[in-house]
């Protein structure tokens, strides 16, 4: 998996880039938050459950279905998140499965349960360029930890910076639109 310092990036990256009056803080900081919560799953391991269970690590809830669920309950809360329901809906979804996306990235584990319950098969990208970061933080504190986070600058941080500078820079040039107008 990437590192819990690395998922955020996505959510940070359009959130910044889609601007406050689009993805309120309190909305940009859901995203992050539910860019790290399918890591809670590496609690199984604390309680036997093996990794290749369902509800073991990178299982359920690394699910597309989990962060459609995940989205939709924060969407019912878009009031509070000063937007609205479906930006909620979209913005809390995909920070949520952009999780599992950067995990099927990583050279290590048994792949994504991206499609439970309807299937219990694991996956992978194409291709694993990203370096898988060790559960543990004194194993993070190494060598090893050193290459996973410059793996995940190199494949992930500077990719979300390019998306969220894109987006921005479209944001900015479509507000000079319509200020002319």
């Amino acid at each position: 998996m990437p590192s819990i310092l690395s998922h955020p990036a996505v959510p940070l990256a359009i959130g910044i880039g889609l601007g406050p009056d689009t993805i309120s803080k309190r909305l940009l900081w859901a995203g992050v938050f539910v860019s790290i919560l399918p890591d809670l799953d590496v609690l199984a391991f604390r309680f036997g459950i093996a990794y290749s269970s369902h509800i073991g690590h990178r299982g359920f809830s690394h699910s597309i279905l989990c962060a459609f669920l995940i989205g939709l309950m924060g969407a019912f809360a878009a009031p509070w998140f000063k937007a609205r329901f479906r930006t909620v809906f979209l913005y809390i979804f995909e920070s949520m499965a952009s999780h599992g996306i950067l995990d099927s990235f990583t050279n290590g584990g048994l792949g994504i349960a991206f499609l439970w319950p309807w299937k219990d098969e694991r996956y992978f990208a194409p291709f694993r360029v990203i370096e898988v970061a060790p559960i543990g933080l004194s194993r993070f504190l190494s060598p090893r930890g050193l290459a996973v986070l410059y793996s995940e600058f190199l494949w992930v941080w500077l990719p979300c910076l390019g998306v969220g500078a894109i987006l921005f820079m479209i944001r900015k040039k479509c507000s000079c639109i319509t200020k002319r107008v």
